[in-house]
């Protein structure tokens, strides 16, 4: 274990994690477990400008802003921010290029990376200790290996992520008495081959399904012009609330934490929920939900990535590499109405909302 070989309990940490959203809530709840374990350690943490949006006012926590936008001038900004200070270990939890031209500048005998399997782009030529080895762990399992191999012991998993007073008021706007509150983030990352969203008329459906079981709907995501398609088109019979493209992030963690019910595919609001102990419907065919899916909401989500997997891979999920993406263009089209429509009724047909959500 990594804790032996630094002798002594480690009192500067710094941790390197950029993006994106959902994998630095996981690393948030691993922070939080070394925290647990050593209150007086000082935690220093080199973060994406997004991302950092988020986690800001987390008193115990130093945030060292990486700003990718900025080119070769994001590694000098972080340079001057780290000067000549020097940790007793660096965990590297973050297994890309540009992080890893990071690591060598955070002054630490150690830079514990991931296994050699899972240390993409190089990553184990940039670190000189690893975690060990392992398959089939969800994201949030393999991050928090970091904290088990410098000897942080098993907690209660936390995240704990500030919401000031004015981001509540507006959660708190959208709500109304003995009506459940579900936000539906339709859409995932815009990128190359994603594939990850759902069709709008499908989500249609599904929010008349709700608005029948007298539920009131937000609609939420980013800016981009599809996600801006999406929010018109759903909320074009008024049955909806639209601000797709119109908070900030944490005014969208504010409107999650005070959901009853968060409908999304795999996306950073998905985690996000996670951390505010709100319960996820997640729709999952492209990704493999046992590794990236809501982790406490595994119940609740819709898994059609072993169909997927057969229909446009041609081999059942233990043959694919773990975490093994399926980029068809029609792979969601799997998740059917009747999967979606099932999974909300079992959900609100139990006792209290506030019993699952608890």
């Amino acid at each position: 274990m990594a804790y032996q070989i630094l002798k002594t309990q480690p009192e500067k940490i710094c941790v390197v994690r950029l993006s994106a959203i959902g994998d630095t809530c996981h690393a948030l709840a691993v922070i939080r477990r070394i925290q647990d374990n050593w209150p007086d350690a000082k935690i220093t943490w080199i973060i994406g400008k997004t991302e950092a949006l988020l986690m800001a006012d987390i008193p115990d926590i130093e945030l060292i802003i990486f700003d990718k936008s900025k080119g070769r001038q994001a590694y000098k900004d972080v340079q001057q921010e780290l000067g000549d200070r020097s940790f007793d270990i660096a965990l590297c939890m973050h297994a890309s290029m540009r992080a890893n031209f990071l690591y060598r500048k955070v002054r630490a005998p150690l830079r514990l990376g991931f296994d050699r399997k899972r240390a993409k782009d190089f990553q184990w030529l940039f670190t000189n200790r690893r975690i060990d080895p392992a398959h089939g762990e969800h994201a949030l399992e393999a991050m928090m290996s970091f904290a088990s191999t410098i000897g942080a012991e098993p907690q209660p998993i936390r995240w704990d992520i500030p919401l000031s007073a004015d981001v509540r008021e507006f959660a708190a706007d959208f709500l109304r008495p003995n009506k459940p509150l579900v936000v539906i983030s339709p859409c995932s990352s815009n990128r190359s081959r994603n594939f990850r969203n759902w069709s709008i008329a499908n989500y249609s459906t599904i929010i008349e399904h709700l608005a029948a079981r007298g539920c009131l709907i937000v609609l939420t995501g980013g800016r981009s012009e599809l996600e801006i398609e999406y929010g018109e088109a759903l909320s074009a019979n008024g049955a909806v609330d639209n601000l797709i493209g119109k908070t900030s992030l944490k005014e969208l963690a504010a409107l999650i934490n005070a959901a009853d019910l968060l409908i999304c595919p795999d996306s950073g609001p998905a985690h996000m929920a996670t951390a505010f102990s709100t319960p996820v419907l997640g729709l999952y065919a492209t990704s493999n939900p046992e590794r990236t899916g809501p982790y406490a909401s595994r119940e609740l989500t819709v898994n059609r990535y072993p169909d997927a997997a057969l229909k446009y891979l041609g081999k059942p999920v233990d043959k694919l590499r773990w975490g093994q993406r399926v980029r068809h263009p029609e792979a969601m089209d799997l998740i059917t109405i009747e999967d979606v429509m099932g999974k909300i009724d079992a959900f609100f047909d139990f006792e209290s909302i506030s019993d699952i959500k608890s």
